[in-house]
């Protein structure tokens, strides 16, 4: 298997363990692979020989025993996909049963493993700073899949006021030789924007000679890769090999729901992908209108992981319906940096809607979600799987529809309390478990025992020298 950048028209083709190791191409574009084979399981299988099969069809430079041994590592310690069942046609995949109770320990407890074996695989002596923008949960995902790992360094940056206090404790408390993590007076857009730019400045990489920059967030193929998995897993449990499911996802940066579409693209038979917005609806206008603009207003909301305008994923997407055309998303992307906006082809925006639905909840829609799941069904969700929730419920299908559970409701607990009993409280998580039962994750409830140790708040145009200042460091 090879790979291809999206803004490369001469098609440069690079193997598994370059794509891991520089998670983002020179020329600005994302990884992507030039085919996606077709993939059969029997529905016998566990997540784990899932995981391998699929693997091994993207990863070609890795030895077979290498990859058993990763998948073995990663996934004997929890279930990464767990269903829970609300009748016969809607079931939610609980992804969150993981070390940070957010669905991106799925993939961020297998990268560290894949970057270290690329790194072998490469003859690679350079140290590999990962470098994560993040609008909640990915950050702390990300420090603990990285935290100690050798011949690596990582630094995390989300947002001040963008993040629930649960998130952000989970960040600054965390330990670790080789991690540093920076509150920023900005959004997860101006996060994002600045580690892509730092990923993109040749001179400013070339100045820190031995050190290789990569990303842990969703454009580095090493992060979508592993979401697959939960897509062919979660079908074989609720649905029989003619039979096709459709998806409801949460949506912010757009890969957890493109996992879903190249799942489909490896013959899994998916019906539709519902792509499920908070009130930074950008996503939403876009798949229906087939122009994207983040020239509106950005919105602060209770589901703060989905506060994002720029959804990075949407140009894999965009070079999959443009038939792999570099030069038309340079374009797009162009067109993007310039105004502010892109409007993509008739046909393309058909192709688009062929498996894609969109819509989004207020945040009102939101909180009746949360609460009509636990007065209806005695089931806690958090405010993102709530989001999904409450477009469900405005796009009800025929066939067996699966939500994508993608936290805790304890990473969110006011919010949730709120929400479902309309009253205020001195601790939220606690009194959330005296009266639903629902038990508290112990990686949160540990975290009021930890010390904070990360207290940088910088500017959003300081991100670089802040860089500079943890790499001196090493």
């Amino acid at each position: 298997m090879e790979y291809s950048s999206t803004r490369d028209s001469v098609r440069r083709q690079y193997c598994s363990s370059e794509v891991l190791i520089k998670g983002l191409a020179d020329d600005g574009g994302l990884f992507v692979p030039v085919d996606f084979p077709a993939v059969t399981f029997s529905g016998r299988e566990n997540y784990i020989d899932m995981a391998t099969a699929i693997f091994r069809q993207f990863l070609t430079d890795f030895a077979d025993n290498d990859i058993q041994t990763i998948v073995n590592q990663t996934y004997r310690d929890f279930n990464p996909s767990v269903l829970h069942k609300i009748n016969d046609t809607l079931i939610f995949l609980e992804l969150w049963h993981g070390k940070t109770s957010a669905f991106k320990d799925v993939a961020l407890q297998l990268l560290p493993r894949l970057l270290t074996q690329a790194l072998k695989n490469s003859h690679e002596d350079a140290e590999v700073v990962i470098l994560v923008a993040t609008s909640g949960d990915t950050g702390k995902a990300a420090l603990e899949g990285f935290a100690n790992v050798p011949q690596t360094k990582i630094a995390v940056f989300y947002p001040q006021d963008g993040v629930s206090d649960t998130q952000k404790q989970q960040m600054v408390t965390q330990e670790g030789d080789n991690v540093a993590v920076f509150a920023i007076k900005g959004n997860f857009d101006d996060a994002q924007t600045a580690v892509k730019k730092i990923l993109n400045d040749s001179d400013y990489l070339k100045s820190n000679s031995n050190v290789i920059f990569s990303s842990a967030n969703s454009i580095n193929w090493g992060r979508l890769m592993p979401q697959l998995v939960y897509y062919f897993s979660s079908y074989f449990s609720v649905a029989n090999g003619d039979e096709k499911v459709s998806f409801i996802v949460p949506t912010g940066n757009f890969g957890d729901i493109l996992a879903g579409y190249y799942a489909k693209k490896m013959g899994l038979p998916v019906d539709k992908l519902i792509c499920a917005s908070n009130k930074n609806n950008v996503l939403t206008d876009f798949i229906q209108t087939g122009v994207y603009s983040v020239k509106r207003d950005f919105y602060k909301t209770i589901s703060p992981s989905m506060d994002i305008l720029v959804s990075s994923n949407l140009e894999r997407l965009l070079f999959d319906v443009y038939d792999g055309d570099a030069n038309a998303i340079s374009g797009l992307m162009n067109d993007l940096k310039e105004t502010g906006q892109f409007k993509i082809g008739q046909s393309q925006l058909e192709k688009i809607q062929e498996t894609f639905i969109a819509d989004f909840a207020t945040e009102e829609e939101t909180k009746q979600a949360i609460q009509t799941a636990y007065e209806q069904y005695h089931y806690l969700i958090d405010t993102h799987t709530a989001v999904a929730f409450a477009v469900y419920e405005k796009h009800p299908l025929e066939n067996k529809t699966v939500i994508l559970s993608t936290a805790s409701p304890y990473k969110f607990p006011q919010n949730v309390y709120q929400a479902i009993f309309k009253e205020d409280t001195t601790d939220y998580a606690t009194a959330l478990y005296e009266k639903t039962g629902v038990e508290i994750p112990k990686n949160i409830k540990e975290l009021q025992n930890k010390k904070v140790i990360h207290t940088k708040v910088i500017e959003k145009g300081m991100i670089k020298n802040a860089l500079n200042d943890f790499l001196i460091r090493r």
